[in-house]
């Protein structure tokens, strides 16, 4: 009873992930790996052992990596100046204590104040906060498809295991 139990609770994990890599709210990729790992423990590692898990892990790594430097890419993309790029950096980190809103405008807003400061151009400020948001929205792509790599690849792992 106790392994149904942890089973569907490692589920909702993994469904969560994969709403939180849409929804910034929640951590998608951790949540993804977390139910992975319990489902795995509960197995007994039967289905999913250590070399699996370190996959699945990295890939999760990577995907947590790739949304903080996103949008930063985006903006040097462009020849945005070091300022920009902070700018991008910072407006991430404080757009994260301000829901999907923040999320969304924080980097944008970040990009768009630093350049402006650094070069002055209201129009090149605009073309570098757009090109960080596209790098954002590119970000927020490649984790979808990293979380779904993982869960595919628990599958594939846990069907021929």
């Amino acid at each position: 009873m106790l392994d149904i139990a942890l089973y569907l609770l490692a589920a909702a994990l993994v469904a969560g992930g994969l709403i939180g890599t849409m929804l910034p709210a929640l951590p998608g990729l951790p949540m993804i790996f977390g139910g992975i790992w319990l489902a795995a423990a509960v197995d007994g590692y039967r289905h999913l052992g250590l070399w699996w898990l370190l996959l699945l892990g990295a890939l999760a790594a990577l995907g947590i990596v790739v949304d903080f430097v996103a949008a930063s890419l985006g903006a040097k993309r462009v020849g945005a100046s070091k300022a920009a790029i902070w700018g991008a950096s910072l407006g991430t980190l404080v757009g994260m204590f301000f829901g999907l809103a923040g999320l969304v405008l924080g980097p944008f807003v970040g990009a768009l104040l630093g350049e402006f400061g650094s070069s002055g151009s209201v129009l090149r400020s605009t073309h570098v906060g757009i090109s960080t948001w596209l790098g954002l929205l590119f970000g927020a792509l490649l984790k979808l498809v990293l979380s779904l790599l993982m869960v595919g690849l628990a599958a594939f792992a846990w069907w021929i295991g």
